[in-house]
């Protein structure tokens, strides 16, 4: 079988190789490199990446290739995330690079000419009806399948996830095991592209400060200033510089550069137990065509391990939930995850707007 390894230095791709090798295939390994090492709007050198990766590849005596996608990334996912929040949006860019780059150029550039394409996420493929479907993972901490939920068939068809059926806590002692050089390494946190790089810090350089009001919803008081509504998001709590708190984003007028907050934990301006999507977009294939009487489903609108059950309804070109529980923080520009009642299979997303 010929398998390509998508290898990001992190321990779960590295115990992806050694998996793939006990069991005697040898894989073709593969660095993406996102980063350009002279830009300064970024901190993708990764250069410990790329070593530990490379360590990986002798430890195994395989051959591990770099493949350079930083101008397809800048163009089809970090400015998608600028524009997302310049329109008042919360973006996903994690989402889009794995349907436009780690299997849409990669898939293009290299992929093609592998049977399969393994990675070190947390998630699986069910083969149901003859067909190829997104299901999730054992570990409902690390399940990934809300990053993946824009990928297409052809894209899950070809993908191989031999971490779906582990815990993390698994993963990492078959990685001290087997004495691989990344097996203490902390998880990566936060957005793909930007490494060590302040998010805030990222979003000035390209849109700058405006200074604007915050306003207490519902009194009307002006309870500080901003910097711009593109630092903020709706449903965020940190970063606001407000006493007598807790304070949470509940709404922002992008053309009055007015962030809204409503304070306390249980205030019902910050819930909502309802949601459109635009663009929706099905994996596998429809398996509701009778959703205008409304189907039962679980979905995600973050990255967490519960999933929240539902009811989703076709309303004309669009898809709407009605959850069962109040849900905190809807953020347009997010995606809403569905997945079937079962929470076994993701079916497919698409954006949130209210």
């Amino acid at each position: 079988m010929n398998i390509a390894v998508l290898l990001s230095g992190g321990v779960d791709s590295s115990v992806v190789v050694h998996l793939l090798c006990e069991q005697g295939i040898r894989p073709s390994l593969f660095y993406i490199k996102i980063g350009k090492d002279d830009a300064d709007y970024m901190d993708c050198s990764a250069e410990e990446d790329l070593e530990i990766a490379t360590a990986i590849a002798h430890k195994y005596d395989l051959k591990l290739e770099v493949i350079d996608l930083h101008r397809e990334y800048w163009d089809n996912v970090a400015a998608y995330a600028i524009d997302k929040v310049r329109r008042g949006l919360t973006p996903n860019p994690d989402v889009m690079c794995n349907k436009l780059i780690k299997f849409g150029c990669f898939e293009q550039q290299v992929g093609k000419d592998f049977d399969f394409t393994a990675t070190g996420h947390y998630a699986t493929t069910v083969i149901k009806d003859g067909k190829t479907w997104l299901g999730t993972a054992v570990d409902p901490v690390k399940d990934q399948t809300d990053f993946l939920a824009q990928i297409d068939y052809l894209q899950v068809s070809k993908l191989m996830f031999p971490l779906g059926k582990l815990m993390k806590h698994e993963v990492r002692e078959i990685a001290l095991n087997a004495g691989l050089p990344s097996a203490r390494r902390r998880d990566s946190q936060g957005i793909c592209f930007l490494g060590k790089i302040n998010y805030n810090d990222f979003v000035r350089r390209f849109l700058g400060e405006k200074e604007g009001s915050i306003i207490e919803l519902e009194t009307g008081k002006k309870l500080g200033k901003h910097h711009g509504y593109w630092f903020h998001t709706i449903g965020q709590r940190k970063g606001l510089g407000l006493s007598g708190g807790p304070w949470f984003v509940v709404r922002k007028d992008i053309d009055s550069n007015t962030v809204f907050v409503s304070r306390g934990y249980d205030t019902e301006k910050q819930y909502g137990n309802e949601f459109s999507m635009h663009d929706f977009h099905f994996i596998t294939e429809n398996p509701w065509p009778d959703a205008k009487n409304g189907v039962d489903i679980t979905f995600k609108i973050r990255h967490t391990p519960e999933f929240s059950k539902g009811r989703l309804v076709k309303e004309g070109d669009h898809y709407h939930i009605i959850s069962a529980e109040k849900l905190q923080g809807i953020a347009p520009g997010q995606f809403g995850v569905v997945y079937d009642a079962e929470s076994q299979l993701c079916i497919g997303s698409g954006e949130i707007y209210i």
